[in-house]
């Protein structure tokens, strides 16, 4: 029989995951890597998501799905193109590991072990810390030859922090649709009835909690769909 695996898709930016950018190239490598290792890809979720931070998951309405998904289908493998589609922070990473659901990456090989995952984090996020550093340095090299570093204004800024604000609904407002309309699709016919499913599911409020009727409406009309 064939194994079975769930496969998750991810691009860090609205432009990326409009355009297709990256997402075609990912779905790519992860089928090669089925038929590769005959392995069979059951379901799909794609997110587009910055991901930072520890608490990334919060913010990951799909990969919480597709952890569900996994565990329905008795612990089937997460199998994602490279390991940065999952995040580039390591406790992020050892967090995931806490699901006891198996993850796979096609750019390491079906034997990577949970022990490479952590290992090889730990060298993509201290080479992020490296670049960190090296532009902390630079900007503050030209700044010692005196060449003006300034930013917007207070105005500009606060204008600025609420455009992102905005897109970051946005964003996660999408993320959540498509799990939403399945909900409708197998017959959820109320906010509170699509509000259980996501709770049912695993996947968190932009907050983190848990899903109330109004903040599924919220959610159905940010998409500029008609709320139940």
């Amino acid at each position: 029989m064939t194994k079975q695996i769930v496969s998750y898709i991810r691009v860090s930016t609205d432009k990326q995951g409009k355009s297709g950018l990256g997402l075609q190239a990912q779905r790519q490598a992860i089928a090669r890597f089925a038929v590769t290792e005959g392995l069979e890809v059951v379901a799909e979720y794609v997110e587009v998501e910055t991901g930072k931070g520890a608490d990334a998951l919060d913010r990951r309405p799909q990969l919480a799905a597709a952890l569900t998904e996994a565990r329905r289908r008795q612990r089937c493998p997460v199998a994602v193109a490279k390991l940065d589609r999952l995040s580039r922070d390591v406790h992020f990473i050892s967090g995931l590991m806490t699901h006891k659901v198996p993850f796979l990456v096609a750019a390491l090989g079906r034997d990577a072990d949970p022990f490479m995952l952590h290992l090889y984090a730990v060298l993509a996020e201290q080479e992020r810390r490296m670049i960190s550093q090296r532009t902390r340095d630079a900007l503050q090299a030209a700044k010692g030859r005196g060449v003006m570093l300034g930013g917007p204004n207070l105005v500009q800024a606060q204008l600025a922090g609420a455009a992102s604000n905005k897109a970051a609904a946005d964003k996660f407002a999408a993320n959540v649709m498509p799990i939403i309309r399945q909900a409708q699709a197998a017959g959820a016919n109320s906010l509170r009835a699509i509000a259980e499913i996501l709770n049912a599911r695993g996947v968190r409020t932009a907050r983190g909690g848990i899903w109330a009727a109004t903040q599924v409406r919220d959610i159905i009309r940010r998409s500029g769909v008609a709320a139940a």
